[in-house]
């Protein structure tokens, strides 16, 4: 990237916008649940089937699929149902150790090779055992799996806003990790545009064909500096998110429209508490007809009834957005 092409912001250098390029969206799937607090399996698999009918790949057993409050059976279920409605198509599956006892290095072997049988990509959470030891014997432990399971593997930073064990680690840190080959790719997850611009600059000084994906459902617009993404926020309207990536690739200004449009919703679903933007996801997918009923998880926080009238405004406009943008 040449001095022309950035313009530089307060502490760090801004990537230009590049139109024309093509998004590699991941969209976590919502894990919907019953009136008596069960998983509804049935709406998940169609969920799965709507996200890649939308051309998008789906993320299991992630934040928006509750996956820190799931069994560790639930969590094979989950994954169990991937691979079945996945039919040989992509898929993303977290790599979860939280909360389970034995060495990391063996743990996270276990989950990878759990996810690859059931033919998805791995994406290794952060976890507290991490969380209680330097970047340099992180980095070692991660270039250990590396080696022993071999490409490709997803890494994940996570502020601690999202989860008590997570970690976004310094830019030293993100340049070894581009040195990892099986490592194809990392979410970033900071809420801050800074950090994240700085993950592409570095990306494209390095490795230009590592993916940084965006986390932060607060700016979608990072996917149009040089970031992909892998968001909670793209499971409310995958459809949306789609075709807002295909005016992108089109280079047609209409995808700035639709973005703004998307965001709105994403800046009422992610407002504080941040946790219940899953509970939002309930109720915006079954205003659409997506699922059954728009219960989260027992253990996890609701949004007031009160947010449905808006929710309903919003999927209203957003229709009447996507049919312009067919015509």
């Amino acid at each position: 990237m040449t001095r022309a092409q950035m313009v530089t912001t307060g502490s760090t250098s801004m990537p230009a916008l590049q139109p024309g390029r093509t998004i590699d969206g991941i969209s976590a799937v919502l894990l919907p649940f019953t009136k008596d607090g069960q998983p509804d399996w049935e709406s998940f698999r169609h969920l799965l089937d709507r996200t890649w009918s939308a051309a998008l790949t789906p993320a299991v057993n992630m934040d928006t699929g509750y996956v820190h409050l799931l069994t560790p059976e639930e969590r094979l279920r989950v994954l169990d149902l991937a691979a079945e409605v996945a039919r040989g198509r992509r898929f993303v599956a977290g790599a979860f150790i939280e909360g389970l006892d034995g060495s990391p290095t063996r743990l996270y072997g276990a989950a990878i090779d759990a996810i690859r049988k059931a033919g998805g990509t791995p994406i290794l959470f952060q976890c507290s055992a991490l969380g209680r030891i330097s970047e340099g014997v992180v980095i070692n432990l991660l270039s250990e799996i590396a080696t022993a399971v071999g490409p490709p593997l997803l890494a994940f930073e996570l502020g601690e806003m999202f989860a008590p064990f997570g970690h976004i680690y310094s830019t030293d840190f993100f340049v070894r990790l581009l040195e990892l080959e099986a490592f194809v790719g990392l979410k970033h997850s900071s809420l801050d545009r800074d950090l994240e611009w700085q993950r592409v600059k570095l990306r494209d000084q390095h490795r230009p064909d590592f993916r940084v994906y965006t986390g932060n459902d607060l700016a979608i617009d990072m996917a149009f500096y040089g970031s992909d993404y892998l968001l909670g926020l793209s499971a409310f309207h995958v459809e949306g998110f789609a075709v807002r990536d295909r005016l992108w690739r089109d280079s047609n200004p209409r995808a700035f429209s639709l973005n703004d449009l998307l965001q709105y919703l994403g800046q009422i679903a992610f407002r504080a508490p941040v946790p219940a933007y899953r509970h939002s996801a309930a109720q915006f997918l079954r205003i659409r007809g997506a699922i059954k009923t728009d219960c989260p998880h027992p253990l996890s926080p609701r949004r007031p009834d009160a947010d449905v009238p808006l929710l309903q405004d919003i999927a209203s406009r957003l229709d009447a957005d996507l049919d312009r943008n067919r015509a």
